[in-house]
């Protein structure tokens, strides 16, 4: 069975609450949050409006996961992906973000290009981009803070469209200009 993809809407707001203030998510800038800290904005639509659109993970009618899809506005929007704790390290994230790939431009013909970012220790998800289809577009050094006080890279990858329509990997010259 395929993931699903189901949105979220106001009726899902404790849900959502629960499912954040009970995960940690160690390679979030904030890697654990309390109720009370997140319940303002998802009550004010964080996960339902214009620019956003949050949704359950599902395979199986069971919930791994959420997602978030961003700058919905945009031809190029981005996405953040919570995994449940105890679905994690099971090799799900290829078939998540394959099908994401497709809702995004399945759903949205004016998207040009789909966006992740991660930090630089998230080795899986990073691998997950490349087998994917998605390229290493930008690599932030010491763009994303830690949980510690310090600061790791942010790598930032996407996949443009017709490379998701045709199977390929379309790349670029990272020294294109030479001093």
């Amino acid at each position: 069975m395929p993931v699903d993809f189901v949105p979220l809407t106001p009726a899902d707001t404790e849900d959502v609450i629960d499912f954040l203030a009970s995960n940690s998510f160690p390679f979030h800038v904030q890697a654990t949050v309390r109720a009370r800290s997140v319940r303002s904005s998802v009550e004010n639509g964080r996960f339902w409006n214009p620019d956003a659109q949050g949704y359950w993970v599902l395979k199986d009618g069971q919930r791994l996961g959420m997602v978030a899809l961003e700058d919905l506005q945009d031809a190029s929007p981005l996405f953040d992906l919570r995994l449940q704790e105890t679905h994690r390290g099971k090799g799900l994230g290829v078939e998540i973000l394959q099908g994401l790939c497709n809702l995004v431009f399945i759903s949205m013909p004016q998207v040009l290009r789909f966006e992740g970012q991660t930090r630089e220790d998230n080795i899986a998800m990073r691998k997950t981009f490349l087998r994917c289809g998605f390229v290493k577009e930008a690599h932030y050094r010491l763009g994303w803070p830690t949980a510690d006080g310090g600061h790791v890279a942010s790598i930032a990858y996407a996949i443009l469209r017709q490379d998701w329509r045709d199977g390929t990997v379309t790349t670029f010259e990272w020294e294109d200009i030479l001093p």
